[in-house]
């Protein structure tokens, strides 16, 4: 992605609630084209826990400033990774991370999500 994409996480409250959103905390955000509610649905997870909400795509739920799940769908592969920036009482708005940043970050081994969806620990540096 060539600029910088805000999304508005919503839907939280049909999962786990504010709970599994951290400051920082990295999700990976999933098209779902199959969604019967919506082909532009796009799904946030973590693993272990799974789905914990969906990008907003609807003008009552995308906050101002953020980007909807229709204007990223195009911008991004069939996933992407988004870095939580702030949580409300219903909501997180998140950063949409580009390739080059979600490499540097596992480079370091913040990211527990791996290609093929299998959980991988960080390394131990002590």
């Amino acid at each position: 992605m060539d600029t910088l994409h805000f999304i508005t996480i919503t839907g939280i409250d049909h999962y786990y609630g504010k709970t599994p959103f951290e400051i920082g905390r990295i999700a990976r955000i999933s098209k779902e084209p199959e969604n019967p509610h919506d082909p532009e649905a796009i799904r946030v997870e973590l693993p272990v826990i799974g789905t914990i909400g969906y990008v907003a795509n609807s003008t009552n739920t995308v906050y101002r400033g953020t980007a909807s799940a229709g204007r990223i769908y195009d911008k991004i592969g069939d996933y992407a990774f988004a870095r939580v920036f702030f949580v409300t009482h219903s909501s997180a708005i998140a950063l949409v991370l580009s390739p080059d940043e979600v490499e540097e970050i596992d480079a370091g081994k913040k990211v527990i999500f791996t290609v093929n969806d299998e959980e991988e620990a960080p390394a131990d540096d002590g």
